[in-house]
């Protein structure tokens, strides 16, 4: 394979994102420091190798397991977006969007994106960690419901990500 089918064979996903704006600029600029001392082979994708390398240098010997967890976080090859994507996410305290759609996943029989609202209520405050009804209606505020009370948990997902 030649060098550039490689580099197009290794592209990451490209994805909508105001990634960029949940950092200020110096936020930014430490991020792609920390980015570029992980980026080992300076390809500007951050792979298993680069993070055994830059985990070595902190004196940690991690195992093939736990490298493929760090790598699987991310859907496709870790460029610097989706570095701040991923960085996002630890920073911000919210599970990967791909976490929030499996949890919403139990509830659609069908795999609609949809579920019932008054169901999904029903649930939320009876099973589980249970929620308050005045957490629910939050929740709702402003989510897509339709005309017959069905919540778009995929672009409640979405917003709740990526913002409107």
């Amino acid at each position: 394979m030649s060098v550039r089918r490689q580099k197009k064979a290794k592209r990451a996903i490209r994805q909508n994102s105001n990634v960029f704006a949940m950092f200020d600029q110096k936020q930014i600029v430490e991020l792609k420091e920390a980015f570029s001392l992980i980026d080992h082979d300076t390809d500007g994708f951050i792979d298993r190798e680069d993070l055994k390398d830059m985990l070595a240098s902190l004196g940690q010997s991690p195992s093939e397991e736990y490298i493929e967890d760090m790598i699987s976080e991310a859907p496709g090859s870790i460029n610097f977006t989706m570095f701040l994507t991923l960085m996002g996410e630890k920073l911000s305290g919210t599970d990967p969007e791909h976490e929030i759609l499996q949890a919403f996943e139990c509830f659609d029989e069908e795999g609609t994106g949809m579920c019932n609202a008054e169901e999904l209520r029903e649930w939320m405050t009876t099973m589980g960690d249970r929620f308050t009804d005045d957490e629910i209606d939050i929740m709702f505020k402003g989510a897509t419901i339709d005309r017959d009370g069905n919540f778009n948990y995929r672009e409640f997902a979405r917003v709740l990500k990526h913002g409107e």
